[in-house]
């Protein structure tokens, strides 16, 4: 049984943020590595300058685009080239991200709560 399911089971019906609640606050999501990054900064400066960085491949970057425009990130580095997979470093970057996003909204909710708008 997850926290969710378990939260249900017992009945806490208090005002409070569910997971359904914090995805459907995502507007967005974006993804790149470290590397892609790096090529499009200088791609702005000198279109002619090229970078490749198998180190800075190894490292993925997830930005959340919250309902108010604020933004997230989540990050998840490699440290075995072998071992890099790009949907998995994309999955663990979100996870991250998401990660940060829960206080936010719990501190969004407890300002509403404690001026008795929830």
């Amino acid at each position: 049984m997850d926290i969710e399911q378990e939260i249900q089971a017992k009945g806490l019906t208090a005002p409070r943020i569910t997971p359904a609640d914090l995805e459907a606050n995502i507007v967005s999501e974006h993804y790149f590595t470290a590397e892609e990054g790096v090529q499009g900064a200088l791609a702005r400066t000198d279109p002619e300058l090229g970078m490749e960085s198998p180190t800075l491949a190894l490292l993925t970057f997830c930005v959340l685009v919250l309902r108010n425009g604020f933004t997230v990130t989540g990050e998840s580095a490699c440290a075995s080239p072998e071992n890099f997979d790009a949907d998995l470093g994309r999955k663990i970057a979100r996870a991250n991200a998401v990660n940060k996003v829960w206080p936010l909204m719990g501190y969004e909710l407890r300002s509403r709560l404690s001026k008795g708008e929830a």
